[in-house]
């Protein structure tokens, strides 16, 4: 297993929140096709602010958002205003592209979950936007619990939509549980630890750590050293490289610098074939950072 650390990358303005970002990082891009994790709180955040992301766009991925604790307002170009709450995903498509925004709402007073994802792949990734909501119903056993969000596990199915063969799931586990877990021997796995710490394997990962495992096993063993809670994500090895740059996933550097210039003059309120905004958000819209001084580099494998 490698164990991969987060950095603490500022979300926000000037009071932003800090969240933890363990992919991408320099000796990996991709899990499956999961290229991007935060990972955040719990934060008290009635008096700071909490999450303040107004509108921005993306191309080419999936978000996935899942929440512990509080409350987010979602609003995007496509027409969807929702709610997202504890245990209960939302999944938006940007597709060839969508702008969106996010705020904890006012009776939040603490944020605590993970920002998702999802690389779509070259035939894929060019389609409509668009949004779902679904809320997993647990599964359990003895000492263990699950919440499958995308893909299948434990007798459990998710009916999003994904592009590419996937698992997101969220498992508790009661102190000294050990769970052995079935899965598809294709797919490439990432564990990322919520709160406690919990055995790969046999092998020790800790708190915001994301240990990867390489395809080729059945199944996996989970081993809980005291409570944890952990979210367990998967799919088969993405095959393609990507460049990922601020909110953008293309696959050459100008196809990229191509969507920021689109995202800018929307703003200027010249262009409006790839973005739209987000209908009755109460902030201006993000404008995109300066480019990179070199060519983007390609990601994966």
């Amino acid at each position: 297993m490698e164990v991969l650390t987060p950095r603490d990358v500022p979300l926000g303005g000037l009071r932003a929140m800090t969240v933890r970002r363990t992919l991408p990082q320099r000796q990996r891009s991709l899990v499956g096709a999961w290229c991007f994790l935060d990972h955040y709180g719990p934060d008290e955040v009635d008096g700071s602010g909490g999450m303040v992301v107004p509108p921005h766009p993306h191309t080419g991925l999936q978000t996935v958002s899942w929440l512990f604790t509080g409350e987010i307002e979602h609003r995007d170009s496509a027409g969807h205003h929702a709610f997202v709450r504890p245990g209960e995903l939302n999944l938006m498509t940007a597709g060839r592209g969508i702008s969106h925004s996010e705020y904890s709402t006012p009776g939040t007073t603490t944020l605590h979950g993970a920002q998702l994802w999802l690389a779509l792949p070259d035939g894929d990734r060019q389609v409509d936007p668009s949004f779902e909501h679904f809320a997993p119903t647990p599964v359990s056993g003895e000492g263990w619990e699950a919440r499958v969000f995308i893909g299948s596990l434990l007798g459990s199915e998710s009916p999003v939509t994904t592009y590419t063969p996937l698992l997101g799931a969220e498992l508790t586990l009661a102190s000294g549980t050990t769970l052995t877990v079935p899965v598809d021997a294709s797919y490439e796995l990432g564990v990322l630890v919520d709160t406690g710490s919990v055995r790969v394997e046999g092998k020790p990962l800790a708190a915001h750590e994301l240990g990867f495992v390489e395809p080729g096993s059945d199944s996996i063993e989970l081993s809980a050293d005291g409570d944890v809670r952990l979210l367990l994500l998967g799919g088969p090895p993405f095959g393609e490289k990507i460049v990922m740059w601020w909110n953008f996933i293309g696959r050459e550097h100008d196809e990229v610098v191509g969507y920021r210039a689109q995202w800018e003059a929307l703003l200027a309120d010249d262009d409006h074939t790839r973005f739209g905004l987000p209908a009755d958000d109460p902030l201006e819209p993000l404008h995109a950072p300066p480019l990179p001084n070199a060519r983007m580099v390609k990601r994966g494998p």
